[in-house]
């Protein structure tokens, strides 16, 4: 063999080690695709068993809820959350306890499955059957282009939770003066105050049919949003209820487990 046909050979062999690495390398992605982190649920534990005292009314389990009917994903009425946030979670619960009040969970974890059967039913504008309840100033046609639907959604990352307060001593929801999942500017923190100052104002220039709420249901939603910012989470502008934890660990995983006991 001459030094040229050395060369050659020395070329080929190189080419051939190289398709084999590719190979390999594609072999490799393919068999991590196929096992999807977002079906991991081994950083998610059941809100409970976290913070047992939180009494649970999972809504989209059940069928009172904006769309009315029991919600895809939603195998069990039991809540999930990353361990992150349900550790979060149960500091805001051990501050409330001590005031009297215990946590009262909407929703917590929300699998893919369930917010594209919103979109659906959202699409279907005929379906109206809830209407009353829970959005009686809107035409179901603006709930996209008003931001009440959407494709995505921050529950499926896991560390966000849809909450209330429950009054010990009266053994009833503290008066928030508005319902879970009102889809309305009566639902914003600031509708009739200033939630940076805790400052009731009464102002509700915002509320297409005048609604309005007391200064005490002001208040009311005042005491958990305090309590909930002061262990960690983050407010929405459009929504009372609504939390999400600062530091979330999967700000960018939309998971896909559905709902069920771990």
């Amino acid at each position: 063999m001459n030094k040229k046909q050395r060369r050659l050979w020395i070329f080929v062999a190189l080419l051939a080690i190289c398709a084999l690495v590719l190979a390999a390398v594609h072999r490799t992605g393919k068999k991590e695709a196929a096992v999807s982190p977002t079906e991991d649920s081994s950083q998610f534990v059941t809100l409970t068993d976290a913070v047992p005292d939180a009494i649970l009314e999972i809504r989209y389990f059940s069928t009172y809820n904006f769309v009315g009917d029991r919600i895809d994903g939603y195998l069990e009425p039991t809540a999930l959350l990353t361990k992150k946030a349900a550790d979060s979670l149960r500091a805001v619960s051990d501050d409330l306890v001590k005031q009297g009040y215990r946590l009262k969970i909407y929703d917590a974890y929300r699998p893919q499955k369930a917010v594209d059967h919103f979109v659906r039913w959202a699409a279907d504008l005929p379906d109206t059957r809830m209407k009353a309840y829970f959005y009686p100033d809107l035409d179901k046609s603006v709930l996209f282009d008003q931001e009440y639907i959407a494709a995505k959604s921050g529950h499926t990352r896991g560390s966000t939770v849809d909450l209330t307060l429950f009054d010990m001593a009266a053994e009833k929801e503290l008066d928030m003066g508005g319902t879970f999942d009102w889809f309305g500017p009566e639902s914003h923190p600031d509708f009739c105050g200033n939630p940076e100052t805790g400052q009731y104002t009464g102002d509700n220039s915002k509320s297409p049919a005048g609604r309005t709420i007391t200064d005490e249901q002001f208040r009311n939603r005042m005491l958990l949003r305090q309590a909930m910012l002061r262990h960690g989470f983050k407010a929405l502008p459009t929504e009372w209820w609504h939390f999400t934890l600062k530091d979330e660990p999967f700000p960018d995983t939309y998971f896909t487990f559905p709902v069920r006991q771990l």
